[in-house]
């Protein structure tokens, strides 16, 4: 059989054939929440500096914040006064809760404590402290020189004409402060300065350093240049024929000597139904909830196992369960092939715990002991797993804790009742014999695993076990004349101790609850009388 690459490797190797130093770099415009979409790009990224690094490159991972991008419009979760500040670099538009120095900077800090958590550690680059520092300024001097060339390389590759007063610099208004609405007059090179007009009425001149900033098909490809980057990914949108790629390699090569980096274009991450996922429309889920639901490793995994061209599909309802017990599957794989390994060892984040339950096991745990932390580790020690790292222990009742509050759907929630539920008068003769004599073997029997309490359902059906024999008695017939349904009686079960004809998996069900607990319930249940 013929061994599976990973996409990762296979990146690693095709940058490997243009060199053994690398760059790789990855950008976000903190314009809203930064969400699981947005992490496509920075976990395709860390993917690809490992990759290299694994194969013994020299390489560096960086981030870059565009932060000296302007505020495009008010979005659904700002508030109506942000209108005159639309247009503004977000690095010099107020933090929305008032403690951070900018608004960028609110956005930002999150995702930058979520990128810890994910394993990530790049060096980070603020675009307005880059652009201040004069980083940016020879590349700004080049452009205003090449304004003509870099104009019919836009034209010849979207196929559309450039304005005859574009300019490939916009100046930020010393009037208005506003970076969109300014027209480009004049610029002195030894200066090192820009003139203006601006849309409300002021005109001036900024210097290069810091007063403005180069139009996006253009700061892409100086970027490049100015921090050495060899290897990016980028969304499907900038990789469109036309589109700024496809003009950023011109750029770099023609107007900055410079050769594009290699390329990882990726596809949208699409939020169940509702489509792909954007700050500007509000379909979003943001990393740092996610990371109060899941281990970061799942969240790697979402994207490390699908090949950055295929898009994704996310649900952080019960689809999320279905992700992470696939993930716990593969991690605890007896025979893991090397793509396994591969998928396992890229989806690891550095420093994070690790505990041998089972997060849907966990889900049933949490709700059978209410989050009580106490009553959960009592739990977790009789269904016999590893109780010496409690911290990590802690950290999953937490994410299944905060799951099951803010995505968990109706169906997987569940409530033992304190009394014998009503709509145990539902149960047939066949279902309340089935409770008496579960009941009474539970009595004789030792310590029960989960697997013990759902064989001794499933003996119910086979005319020579104690199970049937008892349920046959009870009724006054012989074993051979009772057919007995499992389904039945663990329909039985769900509605005596949670008023609900299903619920969690039934063996790990019943070995969370307390022996006598279970014991007193189906007797009461077997001779109930509403």
């Amino acid at each position: 059989m013929a061994q599976i690459t990973h996409w990762a490797d296979v990146v690693a190797d095709e940058a490997l054939q243009l060199g053994n130093d690398h760059l790789v770099a990855t950008g976000i415009t903190p314009s809203g929440h930064i969400h699981i979409g947005n992490m496509r790009e920075v976990v395709t990224a860390d993917a690809a500096f490992r990759t290299l690094l694994d194969k013994g490159a020299g390489a560096e991972l960086i981030y870059i914040a565009d932060t000296f991008d302007p505020l495009r419009k008010v979005y659904p979760f700002l508030p109506e006064s942000y209108a005159e500040h639309v247009g503004k670099p977000l690095s010099e538009v107020p933090c929305p809760c008032g403690e951070c120095k900018n608004y960028a900077d609110h956005f930002l800090k999150p995702f930058l404590v979520a990128l810890d958590k994910l394993g990530i550690h790049p060096k980070v680059y603020l675009a307005d402290e880059l652009y201040k520092s004069g980083a940016y300024t020879e590349a700004i001097k080049t452009a205003l020189i090449k304004r003509d060339e870099i104009a019919t390389i836009i034209d010849e590759v979207t196929h559309k004409t450039t304005s005859d007063d574009w300019s490939p610099f916009n100046p930020i208004c010393s009037e208005c402060g506003k970076i969109n609405t300014t027209k480009v007059t004049g610029f002195d090179v030894d200066a090192e300065t820009v003139d203006y007009t601006c849309s409300c009425g002021n005109s001036g001149t900024v210097s290069m350093t810091g007063g403005g900033k180069l139009t996006w098909r253009v700061d892409w490809p100086a970027r490049w240049g100015i921090l050495g980057v060899t290897v990016e990914p980028f969304g499907k949108d900038h990789a469109s024929r036309g589109g700024s790629y496809d003009t950023g390699k011109r750029i770099s090569k023609e107007i900055y000597g410079y050769e594009a980096p290699h390329p990882i274009v990726y596809e949208w991450i699409m939020l169940g139904k509702k489509g792909a996922m954007s700050s500007s429309t509000g379909v979003v889920v943001s990393i740092s909830d996610m990371l109060k639901v899941v281990p970061p490793e799942v969240l790697r995994y979402l994207i490390i196992r699908t090949k950055p061209e295929k898009h994704i599909q996310f649900d952080p309802a019960l689809p999320l369960l279905t992700l992470v017990d696939e993930y716990e599957r593969l991690h605890y794989k007896a025979e893991p092939t090397e793509y396994d390994n591969t998928v396992v060892r890229l989806s690891h984040a550095s420093g994070i715990c690790h505990t041998d339950i089972p997060f849907k096991h966990m889900v049933t745990i949490h709700q059978v002991a209410r989050g009580d932390i106490d009553r959960i580790m009592n739990i977790v020690a009789r269904a016999g797993y590893n109780t010496d790292n409690e911290k990590c222990i802690l950290e999953l009742t937490g994410n299944v804790g905060n799951w099951l509050e803010m995505y968990a759907p109706a169906m997987v929630k569940f409530s033992v009742q304190d009394d014998v539920p009503v709509h145990t008068a539902t149960l047939s003769d066949m279902q309340k014999a089935f409770l008496g004599a579960f009941s009474n073997i539970i009595d004789e029997s030792g310590e029960l695993t989960g697997e013990d309490y759902h064989n001794l359902v499933y003996s119910a059906k086979n005319k020579d076990s104690d199970m049937h024999s008892a349920i046959a008695k009870s009724l006054g017939i012989g074993a051979d004349e009772l057919e007995v349904n499992p389904k039945d009686m663990f329909k039985a079960i769900y509605i005596s101790v949670l008023g609900q004809p299903s619920g969690p998996k039934a063996g790990w069900f019943l070995s969370s609850l307390e022996k006598d607990f279970l014991i007193k319930r189906f007797k009461d249940a077997s001779t109930y009388q509403p």
